[in-house]
């Protein structure tokens, strides 16, 4: 499905289904008829863990920060969208408001994801531009695929990129720029500059602060309106304070650099968690993963760090592998202790069938803990 150039001004409200359409037709239903809106697009978060919701943005907040993004990255009516992600997450969605507001092409990767048949098709329609999610940028670079000539910029968002998985594609050529967003913000809050080895650069229609313990407060025009959430057959409606903002699970460091405000992804404040008493990210072990992988070659299967129950140290730290040897996971273990705490090791191996993600490949780590 693609978006006709009318819709941005047709006054109709958009609900990005995939998977739960059942809910689409009362959630509806529920905006037009008490919330009283129009003109509104819900998307379904994409977060590993917690209740589904739906967010509520205004179309005006979109093309809002399409037009931000097209200025820091000067995308025009020259470049040519190769769309490889789903348009029901604002990841793909961004796209469209993107190619509108600008006047590019945009031309969608049809069938599931298979990273040589994006760069095949990249070249076919010299595509200038793509968004990205780690996991695709990892699956190019485990294919030794080199990045089309004509390819300027891939962003890459949906998820902390390692800088081992972001210089392994650089060295292939992929112009890959690191971003960070979320569904709330319609799209971005910051992007990597275009010269290599840049920070990414909070754009300008964003007021940021953190607090004591580093976690972000985001404010700004294209912030969401809230949330709607189903709970025993009744729609309910969160809204998001305009003027105190959202404050995110997110910890990120802010700085400025001469005219420009600098952010740096730090972690999650709820992939924290405490054994013996001591704080441990499973976000970082988690970049450490995918980077050993890449500098290791272990380019087959998947491997995830997840927690589990224990009743001595509160938790322990198990390396979930899908379609992974035994053989290379021992190995990728016994590289990874090394550069961990010993409190923060890896103790066991599980073998599963598939590990459960969303769409944009988030662990979804509610029910891979089921899982075990």
């Amino acid at each position: 499905m693609m978006i006709e150039p009318e819709f941005w001004s047709d006054g109709s409200l958009w609900i990005g289904l995939s998977d739960h359409e059942e809910e689409g037709g009362s959630l509806a239903e529920f905006a037009l008829h008490e919330l009283k809106v129009k003109d509104w697009c819900f998307f379904q978060t994409s977060g590993s863990e917690g209740r589904r919701k739906w967010v509520g943005l205004t179309k005006e907040s979109l093309l809002i920060s399409a037009r931000a993004v097209n200025r820091h990255f000067d995308i025009t009516e020259r470049d040519h969208w190769l769309m490889a992600l789903p348009i029901y997450h604002v990841g793909g969605f961004g796209v469209l408001a993107r190619a509108f507001v600008s006047g590019s092409q945009v031309t969608k990767l049809e069938g599931k994801w298979h990273a040589a048949a994006f760069v095949q098709r990249c070249v076919d329609i010299g595509a200038t531009l793509a968004s990205l999610v780690p996991t695709q940028v990892f699956d190019l670079v485990a294919a030794e695929l080199r990045a089309p000539q004509l390819l300027r910029v891939v962003l890459v968002g949906g998820g902390a990129m390692s800088s081992e998985l972001e210089q392994a594609a650089k060295r292939l050529g992929w112009p890959v720029r690191r971003t960070y967003g979320m569904t709330e913000t319609a799209s971005q809050i910051a992007s990597q500059t275009l010269e290599d080895g840049g920070e990414m650069e909070v754009l300008p229609i964003w007021d940021l602060r953190i607090d004591d313990e580093g976690v972000l407060t985001v404010r700004g025009e294209t912030l969401a309106k809230g949330y709607a959430s189903e709970e025993d057959g009744k729609w309910h409606w969160h809204p998001i304070s305009a003027e105190s903002g959202l404050r995110t699970r997110d910890r990120v460091e802010l700085w400025t650099h001469g005219t420009s405000r600098l952010l740096r992804f730090t972690g999650r404040e709820t992939g924290t968690l405490k054994i013996l008493g001591e704080l441990v990210s499973l976000g970082a072990i988690q970049e450490r993963i995918e980077a050993l992988m890449v500098q290791m070659g272990l380019h087959e299967g998947e491997a995830v760090v997840c927690d589990v129950p224990d009743a001595r140290k509160e938790a322990r730290l198990v390396l979930v592998i899908s379609g992974m040897s035994t053989a290379s996971a021992e190995s990728l273990i016994a590289a990874l202790n090394q550069e961990l705490r010993a409190f923060e090791q890896v103790e066991k191996i599980t073998a599963v069938p598939m590990i459960p993600r969303s769409e944009l490949g988030k662990v979804r780590l509610t029910e891979l803990r089921a899982m075990l």
